[in-house]
């Protein structure tokens, strides 16, 4: 178990004061070093490294004051201080609370003494950065470095026996690089790699990309860009942006993205190696390395803030494709917080989990973040709950901001936000590390399975969906096959890079965001700012109103957290924001949206609404008007409206003050309910003694929802016909279909006919033709199957039986291995008897039993069930239904 934060934070400033007043020659560490399978014996010591390997570790030394810096920060984010974001930069925080030059120096000598080489790190980074042979570091540090055997894996680690000391005069806080047993993992997720791991086909994995601007509707990060900024004033302008990440990258990769995207490529990123790490990533060799995670990245950032002025990706680590590597996430904190290789990014991701000895090795660094004015959002997983076994790090740290997923659909390519719900593998919970919950989050601890004593996360959320474009590896690019939290971090802090552009044009940084965003989401004007993501669940939590363990408070709303953290005058003033932003009325009919009014600079007046830009025919009422906060804004068409797509604009006026607000309004044209029946295919043809399908679809216009019944008619003699659902009903301006089975017994007219498919409902019919063609059977031997039923409902959690039989044809005898071409989500099958054996001129039974897990979604899903012989195969349709 990992130290808990709340009741090791104290320790550690008792042990510094300690230590000041009298330090023994061998200074102990302020952080946990030995892991806890090695601690408690539960992994086996198999070995020791070579006294002459070679490692690469980090020093780092404590703050000289940070409980000074703890008041520090509860001055900078008060409103009401005179320090109220009086950031520092990095040398002003060295010089306050960093350590002095006498003890870097000392380290240094140190250092070198024991034979160790310096391969980089500064004073005002606090981080050493070292390599040396085993022997010499097991001296220095008063500890062995054995091999160990996992004790739940198939795999060994290096670590060390006991926490180290170092014959120094003071204390050092960490050091890093001592074991190897922490497996960073990129949090991403292959929609190919969550099919075999949930058991289903990873064609019946769910997406919703159908208004990407991407190759096959996938998402680009220009399409965030669009669905949560939706304007164009911002690009992050002069704005520096960083990433945090485990392996280096090929640049090329980014390159083909953009070209295959149709896209200029904004700028090229700068590379920067920390800890002595490599940059280049390329997936071929002994050494094969996967830059899907650093590409990905890359994309999002560059998409939502394409005029950023750099993109700074600090590598330390050298993580291979297959998961191995060493890393040192001291290396890339201590580089980021200082200026010595880049200008200082105020907005950096991180889309990495990994499982450090002490979940409180990185908090002085983030806590310097904070004072500097910086962001560090971290991906909250992609597995659902956060749990002991399901590790949340860094997401659940208490100083950063943590990025759930969501599964978001636009109202068009390249447009607009339409709708959202929560992913079903956010990660999210309460902290498993113990760490207790922040100030600025108390008053969002009331959600269901909030904790009211210990960290809740995510803050936020974007979409996580398998619906994005990727390129990697320098292979051939995907669409709509990687999702998770991975997309939704580094969109997050290309966002606020945005609110930080707007805040530098008045010489201000918006800081580290949660101690605005969390009472200001719990105030009036939380629509104007977010999405709340109010349906959809993530394993056992559920996304709800208000703050939740799936979407946190949710995700960018056009402009409203922009404005909210940079706000453009400090003079009295106001803005307005609509939701929703996109509204769709049928002639003869009306929608409504809610008009916001945020206060911008103690703005306290009413506020005069007006709409202009209606279609003909199109009226505009305000619930409310004047208003001081919202206005039910109802637009209502005539009978005679003009059709098509208009943008109304929505102007508030207060005395000399407006502002302004846009619908996107489409009006459709009103028709009396009907529906048609379609047929694919159009052609069937069948041999005496088999059977052939073709799916039938009614579609609904003018919303029309009524039950429709199928009859086939023209059918030759021994033809039966089957539909696997009759009625249908198609939902209101839907569709709904049914599958039709064309058995021609052994004596079925040989020839062509046509097949008349009508649909009746009331008095109103509509049909379709079927080109039917029955061939003679030949002599060769065949078989034929029946399901009985071949249309089901299982209950949730529930199972139902069917009965299967095979009849030899021809004098057919052998055995017949069954299968499905595809299953439902969470819907599973077994057979009494598998392959099951036919005689010759018989036939045999067989009773399939189909079963759904509590995680089946809802709904009806038609399927072929695959009896195959040999070269021999035949299949019949089966129509499952998952009742809740």
């Amino acid at each position: 178990m990992v130290r808990r934060f709340s009741t090791f934070l104290p320790r550690i400033f008792v042990f510094a004061l300690t230590c000041t007043l009298l330090c023994q020659a061998q200074s102990q560490l302020l952080t946990k070093h030995v892991r806890d399978a090695v601690m408690n014996g539960q992994a086996q010591l198999i070995g020791q490294l070579p006294p002459n390997q070679i490692l690469r570790f980090d020093m780092v030394l404590p703050l000289r004051d940070r409980a000074g810096l703890q008041s520090f920060l509860q001055e900078l984010y008060d409103p009401s201080s005179t320090s109220f974001h009086q950031f520092l930069k990095p040398q002003e925080f060295t010089a306050r609370f960093g350590p002095s030059q006498e003890d870097w120096d000392a380290l240094v000598a140190f250092a070198k003494a024991n034979g160790f080489e310096v391969i980089g790190g500064t004073r005002d980074s606090r981080d050493l950065w070292l390599t040396g042979t085993v022997a010499n570091i097991e001296k220095a540090l008063h500890v062995n470095l054995g091999i160990y055997q996992d004790p739940t894996e198939d795999r060994q680690f290096f670590a060390v026996d006991r926490e180290p000391t170092v014959d120094l005069p003071f204390q050092l806080w960490h050091i890093t690089g001592l074991d190897n047993d922490s497996k960073p993992h990129p949090l991403y997720v292959k929609k190919s790699d969550y099919a075999r791991a949930h058991g289903i086909d990873p064609n019946k994995v769910i997406t919703h990309a159908t208004t990407g601007s991407g190759p096959s509707s996938s998402f680009l990060g220009s399409d965030m860009r669009a669905a949560y900024y939706g304007g164009t004033a911002l690009t992050g302008s002069g704005q520096n942006l960083a990433l945090f990440e485990f392996a280096g990258t090929d640049l090329s990769d980014l390159s083909t993205y953009y070209k295959n995207a149709g896209q200029t490529e904004p700028f090229t990123p700068t590379l920067i190696s920390t800890g002595g790490f490599g940059t280049s990533c390329v997936d071929s060799g002994s050494s094969a390395c996967d830059d899907t995670e650093q590409t990905l990245d890359m994309t999002q950032f560059m998409g939502m803030a394409p005029g950023a002025n750099m993109l700074y990706m600090y590598v330390c680590g050298d993580v291979l494709a297959n998961g191995s590597g060493n890393i040192s996430d001291t290396a890339c904190i201590s580089a980021m917080v200082t200026d010595t290789d880049a200008p200082l990014s105020m907005q950096i991701s991180c889309s990495w989990g990994w499982t450090p000895a002490d979940p409180s090795t990185l908090d002085p660094y983030f806590e310097q973040m904070a004072s500097q004015g910086q962001n560090f959002f971290a991906a909250s997983g992609d597995s659902q709950a956060w749990s002991s076994s399901n590790e949340a790090w860094p997401a659940d740290d208490a100083n950063i901001v943590s990025v759930g997923g969501t599964d978001l659909t636009t109202s068009s390519a390249a447009g607009p936000w339409a709708s959202e719900t929560a992913w079903v593998d956010s990660g999210g919970g309460v902290s498993p590390d113990d760490i207790a919950i922040p100030s600025w989050q108390t008053g969002a601890d009331s959600c269901s399975g909030c904790s009211k004593t210990l960290r809740n996360g995510p803050d936020v959320s974007g979409n996580a969906n398998f619906t994005y474009y990727v390129c990697a590896d320098q292979t051939t690019c995907t669409a709509n096959e990687y999702g998770g939290t991975s997309f939704a971090t580094p969109m997050w802090a290309g966002y606020l890079a945005l609110a930080n552009q707007q805040a530098a044009a008045n010489g201000k940084t918006i800081g580290y965001i949660n101690p605005t965003l969390y009472p200001a989401a719990e105030g009036s004007s939380y629509s104007t700012i977010l999405h709340d993501i109010a349906s959809g669940s993530c394993g056992k939590y559920s996304a709800a109103t208000g703050f939740d363990l799936c979407t946190g408070w949710g995700s960018p709303n056009t402009t409203g957290m922009i404005n909210l953290l940079a706000p453009t005058s400090t003079s009295p003033s106001f803005t307005l924001s609509a939701s929703p932003s996109s509204l769709t009325v049928t002639q003869g009919s009306s929608g409504t949206s809610t008009i916001s009014v945020t206060d911008v600079g103690g703005f306290t007046g009413s506020v005069t609404l007006a709409a202009s830009g209606l279609p003909s025919g199109v009226t505009a009422t305000f619930g409310t008007n004047p208003t001081t906060g919202t206005s039910v804004l109802t637009l209502t068409a005539s009978s005679t409206a003009t059709t098509g797509s208009a943008t109304v604009t929505i102007t508030g006026t207060s005395g000399t003050l407006t502002a302004t607000t846009t619908i996107a309004l489409t009006v459709s044209s009103s028709t009396s309910p009907a529906f048609s029946v379609s047929a694919s295919p159009t052609s069937v043809t069948v041999t005496q003694g088999s059977s052939g399908t073709s799916t039938i679809t009614v579609s609904s216009t003018g919303g029309f929802d009524s039950a429709t019944t199928l009859s086939a008619s023209g059918l030759p003699s021994g033809v039966t016909a089957t539909f696997s659902t009759n009625p249908v009903t198609p939902p209101a301006n839907g569709s709904a279909t049914s599958t039709l089975t064309l058995t021609a017994s052994a004596s079925a007219t040989v020839g062509a006919a046509t097949v008349t498919i009508t649909g009746t409902s009331g008095s109103t019919s509509h049909s379709t033709t079927i080109s039917l063609t029955v061939n003679a059977s030949s002599s060769s031997p065949n078989f034929t199957m029946s399901l009985s039923p071949s249309s089901f409902t299982i209950d949730d959690n529930g199972s139902v039986n069917t009965t299967l039989t095979l009849t030899s044809v021809g004098g057919f005898s052998g055995s017949v291995t069954l299968s499905v071409n595809e299953f439902p989500t969470d819907v599973s099958a077994t057979a009494s008897s598998n392959p099951v054996r036919v005689p010759k001129n018989g036939t045999a039974t067989a009773t399939i039993t189909w079963s759904a897990s509590r995680r089946a979604p809802t709904g009806t899903t038609t399927i072929e069930l695959i009896g195959t012989s040999g070269s021999t195969e035949n299949e019949i349709p089966v129509t499952i239904t998952v009742a809740p």
